[in-house]
């Protein structure tokens, strides 16, 4: 079912509870918040969910996913992220996938890997920067040939012009946002891009978990307001062919029904 969410000012950003207790004896997780002790199974969803908030919020302080490549290439992302891009990806079988944020090329390369796989698709990859050692790696990786690289400002009306050349007529998109993190700059790039997303394709904003963090390391207490989850909000809200939707897992025999992801509330349909 679609979700929808109203935007979150700083006074009601997410609290988490300040100790959390693991007791494999008892396989419990105890949660001692403001509103005093809960505690949850480890088999059930709640424990479950509990324990991936801690797991997200250490692997955050430890830099863990700055730890993995694909094909060759740094990705900078977690690595449910990644399975579920895949299943997101499958299912679109999308002409184009428009990814903003290069960084190492690792993610421009997973998507080309799986649209080869497919035989279909390319990716277009837009960066402020393409720093000279990313371009040469990108550009003599094997499956360059399903990828333009774009260099500018991902916001700028001639960058998002470039990007609508690669586009043809009646072609499906799919948009991946994953580079400067900023309310301003996401909501900027939702409203330039949305454009081209095909009905019943999606956006993903990557790093609405930031919101999640503040306090831990390389964070801002900004982070509870100025972060891609709230220009997400604030786009749906103001655009009805959008709406936030968590796609269902094609396959599922657990007991988990969410996502343990940086994106939270970053999936959005184009309805109309």
């Amino acid at each position: 079912m679609p979700l929808h969410e109203s935007p979150i000012s700083p006074a009601k950003a997410i609290q988490r509870p300040a100790k959390v207790t693991i007791d494999f004896e008892t396989a419990e997780i105890v949660l001692d918040g403001p509103n005093g002790k809960v505690t949850h199974s480890l088999s059930s969803p709640e424990g479950f969910a509990a324990v991936s908030d801690a797991w997200l919020r250490a692997g955050w302080d430890a830099k863990y996913v700055y730890s993995f490549s694909w094909f060759g290439r740094p990705i900078i992302q977690l690595p449910e992220d990644m399975v579920r891009m895949q299943e997101l990806v499958y299912s679109v079988k999308p002409d184009v996938i428009v990814e903003t944020g290069i960084a190492h090329g690792g993610s421009a390369i997973f998507y080309a890997s799986q649209l080869k796989a497919m035989g279909k698709g390319r990716v277009v990859a837009v960066d402020i920067e393409i720093r000279k050692h990313n371009r040469t790696a990108i550009e003599q990786h094997e499956l360059f040939d399903l990828i333009t690289l774009i260099e500018g400002d991902s916001t700028a009306d001639a960058v998002v012009a470039q990007v609508g050349a690669q586009i043809k007529p009646g072609e499906k998109v799919l948009l991946v946002l994953d580079s400067n993190h900023t309310k301003e700059h996401v909501l900027k790039e939702l409203n330039a891009y949305s454009k081209f997303v095909s009905v019943d394709s999606y956006i993903v904003a990557f790093d609405g978990i930031m919101e999640q963090v503040v306090g831990a390391p390389r964070t801002d207490a900004s982070w509870t307001w100025n972060n891609p989850k709230q220009a997400v909000q604030e786009f749906v809200n103001q655009n009805p062919n959008f709406v936030i939707e968590e796609p269902q897992f094609p396959f599922n025999e657990g007991f988990v029904k969410e996502r343990v992801t940086y994106a939270p509330m970053g999936i959005i349909r184009r309805v109309r």
